[in-house]
């Protein structure tokens, strides 16, 4: 009889769905709380405090439109004793609770792209040593490329927590038209952006999320000299690819609220 080969011997002695079965026991511990892919919104912290785990890399949606601010507003109230270490991937460093992760001892490192109003207290906390940087990437016009491109590579978050505009009873979620639509969890979504094989929990947030764009259209902050500096950039810049207007806003960080989250936590496998 022929020994085997070292490549029979390690197709029988390796594991290779260690992450997806851990993933499995991990939503069992949540399972009490959900009705189908439906967590009740009373044990978000719970839910979070099981999926999330030390040392995780977790990408969290705050961008300069949406804000996930349910989920990270809830993220900021785990215990640091049983969750921390935590890599966060986000494109825009918006809100307070943001920084607040890092004050708390629950997150320690940070790959973004923008920090605006928290721009201060990054540079604190650098200073004090309590955030770690892994890398800032270029704010460009189309935005975070690098940052997303990474998660698929070398940054794959173990747990991603978006929002949405709508979800239904399977965990389909409609990302919206814009970010200005009115959400529900309904029976019928106008369009499956994100399917429910993609998605293990939905549930519903407490309130309106927020909207922080980094450009406003609002015609009053349009005057003379935006116009000259419009019709400077399409003729230095775009004038060569026959481009006559641009769709684009003026620079301003306005917060606004107009739209409830419909926020997933979802767990790679």
């Amino acid at each position: 009889m022929n020994s085997p080969t070292p490549a029979d011997a390690l197709s029988t002695t390796r594991n290779w769905s260690t992450r997806a079965q851990e993933k499995a026991r991990l939503l069992k511990l949540i399972e009490p709380w959900l009705d189908g892919p439906v967590l009740d919104p009373a044990r978000i912290v719970d839910a979070l405090g099981a999926l999330i785990v030390t040392g995780d890399r977790v990408a969290l949606e705050g961008n300069n439109q949406k804000q996930a601010d349910f989920l990270s507003r809830s993220f900021a109230r785990l215990d640091p004793e049983r969750v921390h270490g935590v890599h966060l991937l986000i494109s825009s460093i918006s809100r307070p609770e943001h920084l607040a992760l890092f004050e708390q001892g629950i997150a320690c490192k940070v790959d973004f792209a923008f920090a605006g109003p928290q721009s201060l207290r990054v540079a604190q906390l650098l200073e004090d040593g309590m955030l770690e940087v892994g890398a800032i990437y270029t704010y460009i016009e189309h935005t975070y490329i690098e940052l997303y491109a990474r998660m698929f590579i070398d940054l794959t978050p173990q747990v991603a927590l978006v929002c949405a505009m709508q979800a239904d009873r399977h965990g389909n979620l409609y990302t919206g038209a814009n970010t200005e639509d009115t959400p529900t969890i309904v029976d019928e979504l106008p369009r499956v952006d994100i399917p429910g094989s993609w998605v293990d929990v939905v549930v519903q947030s407490d309130r309106p999320f927020a909207v922080e764009p980094l450009f406003t259209r609002d015609p009053r902050h349009i005057g003379e000299l935006q116009i000259l500096m419009a019709m400077m950039t399409i003729r230095g810049i775009y004038d060569r690819y026959g481009v006559t207007a641009l769709n684009h806003g003026i620079g301003s960080i306005r917060p606004r609220s107009s739209c409830c989250c419909r926020p997933t936590a979802n767990r790679s496998a």
